[in-house]
């Protein structure tokens, strides 16, 4: 389980996080990465998305306590200063958890490759 200051909460910082941050997708999922977010005091937040095209009710709660439990393994390796969205795709409801764990991974560096990228010097 996330504690509650990991947790992103506000529509503004999903929102922030989905349309300025840098993404990194895989086939089941999509990680929005933003940094400068006002929460650097307690460390990254993290704020998950399963929509109804997952599946129904009892499938996008098993892949939203997979995926909390995955990113906050991964906490300590993430930037304070960030703000992360991870957006559940379809077939993340079928994906076995290792391997759920290796597409957040690739898609966690992919969108911290690119948003280096963007850091004007």
């Amino acid at each position: 389980m996330l504690s509650a200051a990991h947790r992103m909460r506000r529509a503004a910082d999903f929102e922030q996080a989905v349309r300025r941050g840098a993404r990194g997708g895989r086939d089941t999922l999509v990680v929005h990465l933003t940094t400068k977010t006002d929460h650097s005091a307690s460390g990254p937040v993290v704020g998950l998305v399963v929509s109804k095209a997952v599946g129904n009710a009892v499938t996008r709660n098993l892949v939203k306590r997979r995926l909390r439990e995955l990113v906050r393994a991964r906490l300590t390796a993430l930037p304070a200063d960030a703000g992360i969205v991870v957006r559940a795709l379809p077939p993340a409801a079928t994906k076995p958890y290792a391997l759920l764990g290796a597409d957040l991974d690739a898609a966690l560096e992919t969108a911290e490759r690119r948003a280096r990228r963007r850091v004007i010097p």
